[in-house]
């Protein structure tokens, strides 16, 4: 149901006329009543509605693509080509291109909450939301809430890379992200690895939580005790704290997987630091297949992700030029891609 100007009024306690001459600033306000006004736009998610906004309103030329780290080549990857995507041509929603706005929320859930109102209220055309969401029961049900409204106002809105949101209308390319990490896991097991370490994500997040079943799942198939795991974000420092704690835990370790390329990184320069060569002492896989994986030395075992196309598919699905997936969600395959940094332990 849409949020009226007299639903603002009656939670604020206020006149119809009041709620207006706070909403357009031209009239003083008791600092008391506006602070109690603005809070009932918040809790309400009251988009004003009037001749500037209307002209806005789901056939606007803005669109927003939220990443958790724009200088994390996972997210740029994909704002990127989906931003290319929508310039690439097409009629759209409202003709012509598309003015992308990139909302880096440094993986805070309040930030990504406030861009989804900051959005909500510009009246976007489309939102993109991208990469894993975060295990929070309270947070999922205020940003579930938050695409209902957007979704209702006319917004089309694609998750990439992120899990379906329940009840919301939304086009969802999904990695399959338990797969990539299984057969990774397969990969080790049989080049004869039976002491693996694993440096996950941030515990809390999705991506980390599904490519960890998946390496536990092939351990299980395989009878292989489980190794030590250590959580840390997913950066090249988290791969050296992490693994610093893995050998002390397990000084025997033949492999280490790593959440993602950029913290396999931080892997390799621990175990160098300590002596170690790779792959002869240790193997260390990753996972996302991004661009400098090719040119470490020695190039990288990975599992590829196809970031470039889900971002363009994205960006197309946002424009309303490609038709959203059967059922709502097309599940994106991942890749083993086998290089130098695996190999059969000694002895």
């Amino acid at each position: 149901m849409t949020v009226t100007l007299a639903d603002v009024a009656a939670r604020a306690r206020v006149s119809p006329a009041t709620v207006s001459r706070v909403l357009n600033g031209n009239y003083p306000v008791a600092a008391a009543t506006r602070e109690r006004v603005m809070h009932a736009v918040d809790e309400l998610d009251y988009v004003p509605n009037g001749p500037a906004s209307s002209l806005a309103a789901a056939t606007s030329d803005l669109v927003g693509i939220l990443v958790n780290d724009i200088a994390d080549p996972f997210f740029g990857i994909m704002a990127g080509a989906a931003q290319s995507a929508m310039g690439a041509g097409g009629p759209g929603l409202a003709g012509g291109e598309k003015l992308a706005v990139v909302c880096n929320t440094g993986g805070s859930p309040e930030r990504e909450l406030t861009y989804l109102t900051l959005l909500q209220r510009q009246r976007a055309a489309a939102v993109i939301l991208t990469g894993g969401s975060l295990e929070d029961a309270g947070h999922q049900a205020a940003v579930t809430a938050k695409l209902a409204r957007l979704a209702e106002a006319g917004t089309r809105l694609v998750l990439c890379g992120r899990p379906p949101v329940p009840d919301v209308a939304a086009a969802t390319l999904a990695f399959d992200n338990r797969t990539g990490a299984r057969l990774l896991t397969e990969h080790l097991l049989a080049l004869g690895h039976r002491r693996i370490g694993y440096v996950a994500g941030p515990a809390d997040r999705t991506t980390t939580r599904h490519r960890l079943e998946g390496h536990r799942a092939a351990l299980a198939a395989a009878g292989v005790p489980e190794g030590p795991t250590a959580h840390g974000p997913y950066d090249r420092a988290s791969g050296r704290t992490a693994t610093t704690e893995l050998l002390r835990r397990a000084p025997g370790l033949t492999a280490v997987v790593a959440a993602n390329d950029t913290v396999a990184l931080g892997v390799c320069a621990a175990l160098r630091e300590r002596g170690l060569s790779i792959p002869g002492d240790v193997s260390v896989a990753g996972f996302d297949d991004l661009p400098f994986t090719v040119d470490v030395v020695p190039a990288l075992t990975t599992v590829r992700l196809p970031l470039h196309e889900a971002g363009a598919r994205a960006g197309r699905l946002a424009l309303g030029t490609e038709a959203a997936p059967a059922g709502g969600t097309a599940v994106i395959p991942a890749e083993l891609v086998v290089r130098g940094s695996t190999a059969p332990p000694r002895g």
